[in-house]
């Protein structure tokens, strides 16, 4: 049975205002720092022997986590109790495949999320693209798959927004401008456009105005109502929103759209049983996204597709290095 926890207000683990309050910091000092092992970029209390740029599983078979109750949470968004009824198709399918109670877990920010998975009370989750490397290097997060098509496509584009009356035309019409970015993690919403403007002459901060929206349904709305010039915004997020009749996509235009980049990766916690990832797994890989409120919410998604953080997440990493990104707790919001 899927359980929405934003009505409720409470973890089923532990309460939801702890899970918020608690720094990543903090949580780091409760672990004991990992020694004398190879980690490239990870927090100290993981180790990557093998190189993939992720959290390998605990030498110690005794530290493998194999809950009765699995926790699943997507990406936070504008209104979690819409997204607890999508997803309930695929975490009914997720408890049958695993033979576990599986709750879904309402995230009200990327901090909260990546705090929940390092200390053990998420198990499953979806992360933004922008805070996938926060969660693999802070979380021990394990990224295994996205939401794609049949013939294995997937991806969205940033799509920088303006309303059709702004008399913004081109980039170079930004100039003196008050533009929505989402938040500083977010690739699309922020991390892209300082990494790509750029090169098209525009340098977000210095010939704009930056004003942080907090969410891509946030700037697009606000570019609907005219209270921000124009916004970078992820299109899968957009058309999503324009499908459930959110804005009328004749009160806005796109000035500019990026080649694609990866959407939401799907982890599972890096200390879980081996027996359990593979049922993790095949539950992924095994639902019909056809007929069900999942399928027609991620309009073209056809399938889950498996991915590896290394390969996939190399195009976010160099827009990150571009930026100087560090993949501490202080830079995750």
């Amino acid at each position: 049975m899927i359980h929405s926890f934003a009505r409720s207000g409470t973890f089923p683990l532990v309460p939801l205002a702890l899970s918020t309050l608690l720094p990543l910091a903090l949580l780091a000092s409760q672990a004991q720092a990992q020694e004398g092992c190879e980690r490239g970029a990870l927090a100290e209390i993981y180790c990557d022997e093998n190189g993939d740029m992720v959290a390998d599983r605990p030498a110690d078979e005794s530290k493998w986590a194999n809950p009765d109750t699995l926790i699943f949470a997507y990406t936070p968004v504008e209104d979690p109790a819409i997204y607890s009824d999508i997803w309930q198709p695929f975490i009914e399918h997720l408890e049958a495949v695993t033979e576990r109670d599986v709750h879904f877990f309402a995230v009200q920010s990327n901090s909260a999320q990546v705090e929940a998975m390092r200390s053990g009370r998420l198990h499953i989750a979806g992360f933004s693209t922008g805070p996938t490397p926060f969660a693999v290097n802070l979380a021990g997060a394990v990224p295994f798959a996205l939401m794609g098509a049949d013939d294995g496509r997937f991806g969205y584009t940033l799509q920088l927004y303006t309303h059709v009356d702004s008399g913004i035309d081109e980039m170079e019409d930004l100039e003196g401008k008050r533009v929505a970015h989402t938040s500083p993690t977010s690739n699309s919403g922020n991390q892209a456009p300082r990494a790509l403007f750029p090169e098209m002459g525009v340098v977000p901060g210095e010939d704009y105005e930056v004003v942080y929206s907090g969410s891509h349904d946030q700037s697009m709305l606000g570019v609907v109502a005219q209270d921000y010039d124009a916004a970078p915004v992820a299109s899968e997020v957009v058309d999503r929103m324009a499908a459930r009749g959110l804005y009328d996509p004749e009160d806005v235009k796109i000035i500019y759209e990026s080649d694609s980049f990866p959407t939401t990766s799907y982890n599972y916690a890096h200390d879980l049983h081996p027996d359990l990832v593979d049922k993790i797994e095949e539950a992924f890989f095994s639902f019909d996204f056809a007929g069900t409120e999942l399928g027609d919410e991620f309009e073209g998604v056809e399938k889950f597709i498996p991915i590896n953080y290394q390969d996939n997440w190399k195009v976010i990493r160099t827009i990150q290095n571009a930026n100087g990104v560090e993949y501490t707790p202080d830079n995750l919001q």
